[in-house]
């Protein structure tokens, strides 16, 4: 299993990315901003893109509300899921059939799955803490459960002045230490690696 999951954007580290992946085809989820108008989804969505393609890579948008989207990741070297709200995306990706096509390529081994903040965060396994950043209320039944790849919670933008969401994140953070929950705090421009039996936290350079 191979997945890069950066704090914010594609961190500090996107030389790693590219050296674990095996082709440059990537297809980009942008789903868990669903919630946001449409008009407010452009700019975002337009920086994702060109921040990817500035890598090199060749990116295909993959709106998982389109048939057939979810099948089609299995023909993609990296899958990359942007920020946003994660209950819309875990929603999304339950819809879809995705969560269970990523899962069985990840376990074979066949991409890899990045992305960041809520990208990041649909991948563990229990999902209720995050709800003091994202309101789980802005979709019809929501799932609180994760992807279960992660063997504790993923929180981004922690200490990073710069982003809105840091004093939320902060105490989420806070709240796991306090409650004795491992977790995984990232800040901007840290990446958490998963390559096969090796788990890194890359800090900032």
């Amino acid at each position: 299993m191979r997945l890069y999951l950066s704090s914010f954007r594609t961190g500090a580290h996107t030389d790693v990315l590219l050296a674990m992946a095996k082709g440059r085809r990537t297809a980009l989820i942008p789903n868990a901003f669903d919630a946001w108008p449409a008009d407010v989804r452009a700019g975002p969505l337009r920086r994702d893109l060109d921040d990817l393609g500035a890598l090199g890579l060749d990116v295909t948008l993959a709106d998982l509300r389109e048939p057939g989207t979810a099948k089609s990741l299995a023909g993609y070297d990296i899958v990359w899921a942007r920020g946003g709200n994660v209950f819309v995306l875990r929603r999304v990706l339950a819809d879809s059939g995705a969560d269970a096509v990523l899962l069985d390529l990840l376990r074979d081994d066949a991409l890899v799955y990045g992305g960041y903040s809520a990208g990041a965060c649909v991948l563990g396994e229990d999902l209720t803490g995050l709800a003091a950043v994202d309101d789980p209320g802005v979709v019809a039944d929501p799932i609180l459960t994760g992807l279960g790849l992660l063997d504790r919670p993923f929180v981004p933008h922690v200490r990073s002045p710069g982003h809105p969401e840091t004093a939320e994140c902060d105490a989420v953070s806070a709240t796991y230490t306090a409650a004795g929950q491992s977790h995984w705090a990232l800040r901007d421009g840290e990446v958490l690696l998963v390559d096969g039996d090796r788990t890194e936290l890359l800090p900032l350079p």
